[in-house]
C-alpha cells in the first residue's frame, strides 16, 4: 500500500500522534472496551475539528489546483462505458468542488447521482442529477435533486475530513456513509476524496467503519491501491 509522504502534504502538515496505536488488532480494527470506545469518540471529535480548521484555512487557489488534479484522477479511475452511475456530493465547508466535473461527465454519458440525507440514523438514498435540475434541501440544507430518479450507484465518491493509510475515512460523525455502504448491493467502487494534508496515522477504526477502495487527493502518493 502506498504511503502518504510528508513531502506531499502541500500547504499544511498532517496527523496527530498515534496515541491509541497499541489498541489496534492485526487486521487494523480496534480491540477496545466501552471506556476506550468513548475515548476514541472524544479523540475523533477533537481531530475532526482540527482537520476541518486546517481545511478551511487552505487557500482557494490551492483547493482549486488539488480539485483539478482529483478530477483528472477520477477520469482515469472511472470508465465511461456502461455507463457508470456515480454518486458525487454537493460541496460544503471547502470540500473539493466537483460540480464542473459532474457536468462534464454528464455530457460524456456518465449518470450522476447525489446522496439524499433526510433523517438521522438512516442510510442515504441516491437520486439522479442532471445539469439544471431543481434542487431540494435535506439535512444541514445540503441540496439534492428534487425530482431525480432514485438509483443505485456503481461508484460512490465520499468526501473525507481525514483519512489514514489503511483507507479508513474520518467523516463528519453522522455515520451516513458507513451505514449506507454496509447495505448497498451490489457493492460499489468507493473512492474517498480529500486533500493530502488531512492524512493521519490512523482513525482508530471501529467494527462499523468501512475502508474506502482508494483515497484520491490530487497527489499520486495519496491514491491507495485497490483493496480487491
Amino acid at each position: 500500500m502506498s504511503r502518504v509522504r510528508d513531502s506531499d502534504e502541500g500547504a499544511c502538515e498532517a496527523g496527530s500522534s498515534p496515541c491509541f496505536m497499541h489498541e489496534l488488532g492485526a487486521d487494523g480494527t480496534s480491540v477496545v472496551d466501552p471506556q476506550q470506545e468513548r475515548d476514541v469518540v472524544r479523540w475523533r471529535k477533537a481531530e475532526r475539528e482540527r482537520l476541518l480548521a486546517l481545511r478551511l484555512a487552505l487557500s482557494a487557489e490551492y483547493r482549486t489546483g488539488q480539485t483539478v488534479a482529483i478530477a483528472a484522477e477520477l477520469d482515469r479511475l472511472i470508465p465511461t462505458e456502461g455507463p457508470p452511475i456515480v454518486s458525487v456530493y454537493w460541496p460544503i465547508r471547502s470540500e473539493p468542488d466537483l460540480r464542473a466535473w459532474m457536468q462534464a461527465r454528464c455530457e460524456r454519458g456518465t449518470r450522476i447521482a447525489l446522496p439524499v440525507a433526510v433523517a438521522h440514523g438512516q442510510p442515504l438514498t441516491f437520486r439522479e442529477w442532471q445539469p439544471g435540475a431543481r434542487l431540494a434541501h435535506g439535512l444541514w440544507r445540503i441540496p439534492y435533486p428534487a425530482e431525480g430518479q432514485e438509483v443505485t450507484p456503481t461508484v460512490v465518491l465520499a468526501p473525507v475530513v481525514g483519512f489514514d493509510r489503511q483507507g479508513y475515512r474520518l467523516g463528519y460523525g453522522g455515520g451516513f456513509f458507513d451505514r449506507t455502504l454496509a447495505v448497498l448491493r451490489p457493492k460499489p467502487l468507493v473512492l474517498g476524496l480529500g486533500y493530502p494534508c488531512t492524512a493521519i496515522a490512523t482513525i482508530f477504526p471501529q467494527p462499523h467503519d468501512i475502508p474506502m477502495d482508494r483515497i484520491v487527493t490530487g497527489t499520486t502518493s495519496g491514491v491507495l491501491p485497490g483493496r480487491n
